[in-house]
Parts: C-alpha cells; structure tokens; sequence
C-alpha cells in the first residue's frame, strides 16, 4: 500500500479562489471590502515575513489589508489603544496580531482585549466557548485547515475513530472539538499518555500536532486511515528542511491518505484566515454565511 497524498496547496488554492468570489460579491453588492488588520510589536524576523505574506494574500484575493507595527519597546497600553482604535474602524473586519510579543506584553490579556467578532484567530474566550458549544464561532485556522483536508478524502466521517497528538490551544483542543462537531470518537494523546503506539493505532483519522520531528513511526499507524500532519520542523544537515510530526515515508507505507510537509496542512492556514475575515465581514453585517464558504 502507498497512501493517497492530500495535496494541501491545491485545495488551498480551490479555497482562495473562493473566498476571492465572495469577496467580490460582497463588493459589487453591499459596497464593502473585507479588511484584515495585522499587528506586529517588535523587529522579529519570521514575524515580518509572515505578515507580509498575508498582505500579498489578501491582496491576492481582493481583501484590504491594513498592517501596524510597533517598537519592541512599545508598553502594553500601546498595544491595547491600538486594538481599540481597530476596533472602532468599520473598514477592518478581522485583527490580528503577531506572536511572539515582546516580554512586557502579556499575550493572553492581548488576545481577550480583542473583538470576538473580529478574532479572526479564533483565539478568544468567546470563540473557543462557541466552538466547543457547537455554536457559530470564527474558528482557529490551522484546525479548520485540516477539516477541509479531512472532507477532500471522505465527506461524511460519522462514528470514526479520531486521535489527536497533541493537546495545544492553538491545534489540538480546537480540532478535538471540531472532529466531534463530525460525529467522529475522539481520544486527545500526549506526552503522559500510556502506550502512545497503541493509542495512535486505534485511529481512523489521526491529527499529529506535537512538534517534534518524526515522532509517529509507521507502526503507530492503523493500516488504511488518514493521516494529517501539522508540524512544521526545520532540520540541519546535508537532507535538512522541513519535516512534520510524522515519519512520512514509513507511514506513506500503512496510511491510506496522508498529508505531506511542507504541502500540506501549511497552505491552508492563510487561506483559512481570508476565509475567517470573509466570514467576519458578512456576521458583523448580519449577512448570512455564504454558502460556497462552506468546508
């Protein structure tokens, strides 16, 4: 057996040209560009560049994009005035802002000062109080990136056994509750779990998200179930770039559909995030979701 790769750049893409689309509907008919502001304090280098590529996204795919950079010595009060003065301009539907924050700043506090309706994180209180109620959220991007993966193998996956690797706010408690939102039995592993191997070998659908370099072998894989893979590891060496979570070529050989790094999960967490805003920019408006958002 060779397992089916799920090619996460070309949904990404089949993801984007909607969102464009309903970007541009919105447009032509209510007069409104979704806008996403960004907010990076301090001179980190991958923060920069992250940033910039998600301007030339929602460039890409007709959003307004609005970035604010601060000192690294700005004081959180700075940084607190800045949310409120987003939060009162119309023309900005989503806010984020960059992690790491510079030592001075709390970054939870930053994240609860933000709108809930313009958390286009999913990182707020409220939103992670609405999705694990089973009610209308804006949903962290990686997650709902993987859903997406997840539905382009099978649609309906009602009764799957689902492990998720990986107990993180940012991906594994969210996808935890958006995997049983699919009527899938979850079973959340990490680091304390007993007999992890067997754990990840009951899994239908198993989520690694643990950020260590290949640590699902091939044997923990259940022979035939889909594997999505979140890390992202930079490796040294002559063979070094970037590698996931899971040992992918000893998978590739059990799995019957697997993600591959990078190509993978990475490319739908920006798209997933013009998605976010799109929707931000209908919900403030009391417009119903667009239904060719759907995942």
């Amino acid at each position: 057996m060779t397992a089916a790769l799920i090619d996460g750049r070309e949904i990404a893409a089949a993801l984007r040209r909607r969102v464009s689309e309903t970007a541009a509907a919105l447009h032509a008919e209510r007069g409104v560009t979704p806008g996403l502001a960004t907010i990076v304090v301090g001179d980190d280098p991958a923060s920069h560049v992250y940033v910039s590529s998600k301007a030339r996204a929602c460039a890409a795919s007709g959003l307004a994009s609005f970035e604010n950079r601060l000192p690294a010595s700005a004081p959180q009060s700075e940084v607190l005035a800045l949310l409120e003065r987003l939060h009162a301009d119309d023309r900005i539907d989503g806010i984020l802002v960059q992690l790491p924050l510079p030592e001075q700043i709390d970054p939870g506090l930053i994240v609860a000062a933000i709108d809930p309706a313009k958390d286009v994180d999913g990182f707020h209180p409220v939103n992670i109080g609405r999705l694990w109620g089973g009610e209308t959220a804006l949903v962290p991007c990686t997650p709902q990136g993987c859903v997406a993966l997840l539905r382009s193998v099978q649609r309906d996956w009602s009764g799957a056994e689902a492990v998720v690797l990986g107990r993180s706010q940012i991906v594994g408690r969210p996808m935890t509750a958006l995997l049983l939102d699919m009527n899938c039995t979850v079973t959340v592993a990490h680091s304390q779990t007993r007999d992890l191997p067997a754990a990840c070998r009951r899994a239908d659908i198993l989520v690694a998200a643990v950020g260590r370099p290949g640590t699902v072998k091939g044997g923990w894989i259940k022979p035939g179930a889909t594997v999505i893979d979140v890390g992202i590891n930079r490796v040294a060496g002559p063979d070094g770039g970037l590698v996931g979570d899971v040992d992918f070529e000893a998978a590739r050989a059990v799995a019957g559909a697997i993600t591959p790094v990078p190509g993978g999960v990475g490319p739908m967490t920006i798209a997933c995030l013009l998605r976010n805003t799109v929707l931000a920019a209908h919900r403030r408006r009391g417009i119903p979701d667009p239904v060719q958002l759907s995942l």
